[in-house]
């Protein structure tokens, strides 16, 4: 079964000390930082530049974009108001098929999910369930080498879209 390397709750408490130490928190209201198999890293752009980097960046590693949902506009068609939310869903056969192949219930959090957020303080945030740790819900077996690669072109794609050189 896949192993995560940041995923369990003692790292997740570790990272979000770490990120208070260099005066970038998570709010406390938001919780993330102990969300089990949750990455949430800090943007340096807005909500929809972080969102249209990440795009970008999917569509260069040839996966594709399946959907990108914008929550403050549907709670804007209603009458509510919602700080920027945006999930955007994507991924590709080859990535997503062996794992669920193994198991097929894996199916249940494939495509893959990013969600750009906006803080109560105006701060953008990507967050997204790392694969490994997908794969480890669902007992996934003999994929080790493709959930690795799934985490690491996940983890790249997001902090070239949050944190551009």
């Amino acid at each position: 079964m896949p192993t995560c390397s940041r995923s369990s709750r003692a790292d997740s408490s570790e990272r979000l000390a770490a990120r208070k130490r260099n005066g970038s928190s998570i709010p406390t209201a938001d919780s993330l930082g102990i969300m089990e198999g949750l990455t949430t890293i800090p943007s340096s752009l807005d909500p929809k530049e972080t969102m249209d980097r990440l795009v970008a960046e999917i569509r260069a590693k040839g996966m594709n974009v399946f959907a990108r949902i914008d929550h403050a506009t549907g709670a804007a068609e209603v009458g509510l108001t919602l700080r920027p939310t945006e999930l955007i869903l994507f991924g590709n056969a080859l990535g997503g098929t062996p794992l669920m192949q193994s198991v097929q219930t894996v199916g249940i959090d494939l495509p893959l999910k990013v969600l750009v957020w906006q803080d109560a303080e105006g701060k953008t945030w990507v967050s997204y369930y790392e694969p490994c740790w997908i794969a480890r819900r669902h007992g996934v077996r003999n994929t080790e080498q493709v959930v690795s690669k799934m985490d690491a072109a996940l983890s790249t794609i997001a902090r070239k879209a949050a944190n551009p050189d």
